[in-house]
């Protein structure tokens, strides 16, 4: 199975694996920690550092704004605005309030965080009227299913979409079926959340995964996000509050896990035979 260690978003060429925050910047550890951590994985050349005003209300924006103070040029960065700002009232003072929490005056990308009876045309207008004065390079979506994407790119500009994240990993496969194959045709990159599982996953404990890793002389979490990120249109973004994690998931930009591996991996989760709900978390 050939390894795609990058792929191209807005014209970018980033490293398919990237790093969430959203726990960061809220006591779970020392944010001091925390901020060595990302620091870390921009020397490990995790480039993209991904966000939102949600994530601890601003806090993990504020952290993360410590981290890169010096290095905003290494850093690729991606935020997400609730749906209930995204509006001609309010986006604009959400997206500022995000720069001067991150300590930049643009972002590499910005999202809707997800769909909420919002008006998409107006969405679309916002997003461009931000490009058009620096605010941002690109935007996107985040938990958008197939008919929510389409209706996306009927809308004027729509199709200037970079991005739609949606939760993906080994037991949660469903985009699989239309809305990645679609995504891949629109020339929409797909970001990858809780490509370990997320909360209450038991992914990392399953003996054929530890076995697997056991194999490649790596870690449960490594094999999972190796198995990720095997298609070039995904860039996963697991969370990235330690060291240790950091260098273990950087360790999967180099994996390339073979076809009777990556079988035996999704005999117990096989792809979607059939369209199934967006997961959202």
């Amino acid at each position: 199975m050939t390894h795609q260690s990058t792929l191209q978003i807005a014209g970018n060429t980033l490293p398919s694996l990237g790093m969430g925050s959203w726990r960061l910047g809220q006591g779970r550890y020392d944010s001091q920690q925390e901020i060595q951590a990302l620091q870390r994985g921009l020397d490990l050349g995790l480039r993209v550092i991904d966000t939102a005003e949600m994530y601890g209300e601003g806090q993990s924006e504020t952290l993360i704004g410590k981290a890169i103070a010096d290095r905003r040029d290494q850093t690729y960065l991606v935020s997400k605005v609730y749906p209930w700002n995204a509006t001609e009232r309010d986006l604009e003072t959400s997206l500022d309030a995000s720069l001067s929490r991150l300590r930049t005056d643009f972002l590499d990308l910005y999202l809707l965080h997800w769909q909420s009876g919002n008006d998409l045309q107006e969405v679309v207008s916002l997003m461009e009227a931000m490009k058009a004065k620096g605010k941002i390079k690109a935007w996107g979506v985040s938990n958008f299913d197939l008919p929510a994407m389409q209706s996306l790119i009927s809308v004027e500009n729509g199709a200037n979409c970079a991005v739609n994240q949606v939760f993906y990993n080994l037991a949660g496969r469903g985009i699989e079926y239309d809305l990645a194959p679609w995504c891949a045709k629109q020339n929409i990159a797909m970001m990858a959340y809780c490509p370990l599982g997320g909360a209450g996953s038991h992914l990392l404990d399953l003996d054929e995964v530890k076995t697997l890793a056991e194999k490649y002389h790596v870690s449960p979490a490594t094999l999972l996000l190796a198995w990720v990120i095997r298609q070039n249109n995904i860039l996963a973004i697991p969370e990235s509050g330690s060291l240790a994690h950091v260098e273990d998931n950087a360790r999967a930009l180099q994996l390339t896990l073979n076809e009777q591996d990556c079988a035996l991996l999704t005999q117990y989760y096989p792809a979607p035979q059939t369209a199934e709900p967006l997961e959202i978390r």
